[in-house]
């Protein structure tokens, strides 16, 4: 009898037993080919930071015989991610050799003897660079690199290394770069920001501010403190006791320290009435305390900004009691507090995403009265208070620019070109209806708060005297003002289609100016404006808005005009000159010549036409002339002689 077969092995122990059979050195030996390529591609960079050449003409060649990439001058992601792990272990060896050294890190490499700089890392940085710029590796390998390299370096090398930053910003800035490495650039400034002292750091601190605001767009968002979140975290602390030894008044030192308190978080004091009659209380201590104190020009001498630029700028004042005396003595310590006023004044004013109305009409007018008590106050703080406060006006007035954009969501500055689209034929699209005209116009109509109230206000429709209209023209004739005759006011010879665009506007403003001015006088002085007949535009200026000498030449009358003789005389004279022209004319029938009645007859028409002629000329003329005397003498002859034809043609007829 045969024995029974064994059972054939179940699933279970098959997969132990291939468990147990799979070879374990696998993975080590992946592990171990991983770092012999980063150790060769080490090598290879090594070599080429020892070359002195420019990055352009090794880079792409030394990237390729490390890596030996499927393309020739792109990598892959594994490609990419191969290099970059082998770089950044260079730069950390790197680094860690110029601590040892005891050489800076950006200094680390320089040849004494030569005397040029060969810096090892700022040359793995300029390859790296380079590489990106072209797109033969990802565009965020270099920035990656700099943020390794701030954090491996202390505070002194970080300013070295970001000075490197600063002069590669138009390279790291470009748009294949920027969009890569943004969000590493903004990691690693905000990193060096939080390592930094508020205090001792300033000039870094601001150099890294200014980076960021150059680097980044106008309009990127990341900046922004979008939701209005105040830093509440930044409390002044001050004495609540009175201690011994204090030049002044104890409660006058809380009130003032107090109104930090408020302006740390304004939105806290709007929202509650309460809120703001306290502080409105002690902010009125505070300024009748500054202005029953004023400063002399001594103490403005004392604290010159141009003399003592380092000294004159705090971030934050020392909050003892004992100093409080030497303090209100600090013009720069007074124009600290106000205009934390007129800031905090100039948020409570602006209206809210929701509340487009802003404060309570009770709260504007408080608002308003402490407003212009901080504005007086500031302008006699010397030295030059009126221009120190021209100045803040000016940057609060272009903060609301600001707060208006972040009100309505930081909509972008660029605008991209416009691109006609060629629709279809027959089909209209129907333009936007805006209640102005355009977008704009009818944006800046909602932001104003007092367009309804101007079209209200009765100075709109305010008509002015006559002086006052004058005034203008007035000062154009007074000679002491020295204003030539082509920028006066009635000046307008030069025509509009051949000036240029601001004579253009100026002749059309002159034309309108003197019409204007003709048919306001006529309505209200007509005496006056008779005066244009005679003077041209100048006489209708009232004379009391000229000088002496100017206005004696128009207050004299104008010679007469003389007037024509009288049709008697000249009657007289004219057939006085046709009885000469008669006698000196021989008779060309033989003699025989009409009767004296039927003579007179040609007399009395011509005289009649002469009246005519008199009636119907309009002008006056001084006198006739030699030559009009002569024509008129030529006329009369002939018409003369044609009425004689005439008789004698007429009595042969009848006879």
């Amino acid at each position: 009898m045969a024995e029974p077969s064994p059972p054939p092995p179940s699933n279970a122990g098959l997969r132990i037993l291939l468990s147990k059979d799979r070879p374990a050195a696998s993975s080590s030996s992946a592990a171990a080919s991983s770092h012999t390529d980063r150790d060769r591609i080490i090598g290879i960079f090594r070599d080429a930071l020892s070359r002195t050449e420019s990055p352009e003409t090794f880079a792409l060649q030394t990237v390729q015989e490390a890596i030996k990439p499927q393309k020739e001058t792109v990598l892959v992601l594994e490609e990419n991610q191969s290099l970059e792990n082998a770089l950044r272990t260079l730069l950390q060896e790197l680094v860690s050799s110029a601590v040892k050294s005891g050489k800076k890190i950006m200094q680390y490499g320089n040849s004494m003897d030569s005397g040029k700089s060969n810096c090892q890392i700022t040359r793995l940085l300029d390859i790296v660079l380079y590489l990106c710029e072209r797109g033969h590796v990802e565009g965020g390998m270099v920035f990656q690199l700099l943020e390794d390299l701030t954090e491996m370096s202390t505070i002194k090398d970080c300013k070295d290394i970001f000075g490197y930053i600063e002069s590669k910003q138009d390279v790291l800035g470009k748009q294949e770069l920027f969009g890569r490495g943004k969000l590493v650039m903004l990691r690693t400034c905000n990193q060096l920001l939080r390592r930094l002292s508020k205090a001792n750091d300033v000039v870094f601190c601001g150099r890294i501010i200014m980076f960021l605001a150059h680097f980044f767009p106008l309009s990127e968002r990341s900046a922004l403190n979008i939701k209005g979140v105040f830093n509440t975290s930044n409390v002044t602390k001050y004495e609540k006791d009175a201690t011994d030894g204090i030049s002044v008044d104890f409660n006058f030192y809380k009130t003032l320290w107090s109104l930090q308190e408020y302006f740390s978080n304004p939105a806290l004091t709007a929202a509650s009435p309460a809120k703001w009659q306290k502080f409105s209380s002690n902010l009125e201590v505070v300024l009748s305390t500054f202005e029953a104190q004023p400063l002399s020009d001594d103490d403005g001498r004392l604290n010159n900004l141009e003399q003592q630029e380092d000294a004159a700028f705090n971030i934050k004042y020392l909050t003892s009691s004992k100093l409080m005396g030497l303090e209100l003595k600090d013009p720069s310590f007074r124009r600290h507090i106000l205009v934390q006023c007129l800031i905090f004044f100039d948020y409570l004013k602006a209206p809210g995403k929701n509340d487009k109305e802003g404060p309570a009409g009770s709260l504007k007018e408080e608002i308003k009265s402490c407003e212009e008590h901080v504005k007086k106050l500031l302008e006699i703080i010397p030295p030059k208070g009126k221009e120190f406060l021209k100045s803040i006006e000016h940057i609060l007035e272009r903060e609301k620019n600001w707060v208006w954009w972040k009100r309505d969501g930081c909509p972008a500055f660029e605008k991209q070109p416009f691109e006609k689209k060629s629709g279809q034929a027959g089909a209209r699209k129907r333009k936007p209806r805006w209640r102005l005209g355009n977008k704009e116009l009818s944006q800046l109509w909602k932001w104003a708060e007092q367009n309804p109230n101007a079209l209200t206000d009765p100075d709109r429709i305010r008509m002015p005297s006559i002086t006052e209209y004058w005034k203008p023209l007035a000062e154009d004739m007074d000679p002491s003002a020295g204003i030539e005759e082509e920028y006066h006011h009635k000046s307008n010879r030069l025509h509009w289609k051949e000036a240029k665009y601001a004579e253009l506007v100026s002749a059309r403003d002159n034309e309108v100016y003197c019409w204007k001015g003709l048919r306001f006088t006529a309505r209200h002085d007509l005496e006056l404006f008779s005066r244009f007949s005679d003077y041209g535009i100048e006489g209708v200026v009232p004379p009391e808005l000229l000088p002496p000498e100017v206005n004696a030449k128009f207050s004299s009358k104008p010679a007469e005009k003389v007037k024509r003789p009288k049709r008697e005389e000249t009657k007289g004279a004219s057939a006085q000159a046709k009885e000469q022209q008669i006698a000196a004319t021989p008779d060309t029938d033989g003699g025989s010549g009409a009767d004296p009645e039927e003579g007179a007859l040609p007399m009395d028409s011509d005289n009649g036409m002469a009246e005519d002629g008199q009636k119907r000329s309009p002008e006056e003329v001084s006198g006739p002339e030699t030559g009009q005397i002569e024509a008129e003498a030529d006329a009369e002859d002939n018409m003369k002689t044609a009425t004689s034809k005439d008789a004698r043609a007429a009595e042969e007829e009848k006879s």
